[in-house]
């Protein structure tokens, strides 16, 4: 399997607020990952400190080697 950590970051953020942002999304999620399986298909929105949707994290089938 994959865990996939998508984040739009076009939306005017300085470099500041991207690595604060990134950090929060990175701490947040780390810590909630616990609450699901992680099996293929597991997936959420991921939110911005003002609650707006920038991305998603997912769990997908590795690609065959």
């Amino acid at each position: 399997m994959r865990f996939q950590l998508d984040v739009d970051m076009a939306d005017g953020w300085s470099t500041e607020d991207a690595v604060r942002e990134l950090g929060r999304i990175l701490r947040y999620w780390g810590g909630n990952l616990g609450h699901y399986a992680l099996k293929s298909g597991d997936g959420a929105a991921v939110h911005d400190s003002d609650y707006r949707e920038v991305g998603q994290w997912r769990v997908v089938a590795a690609p065959e080697a």
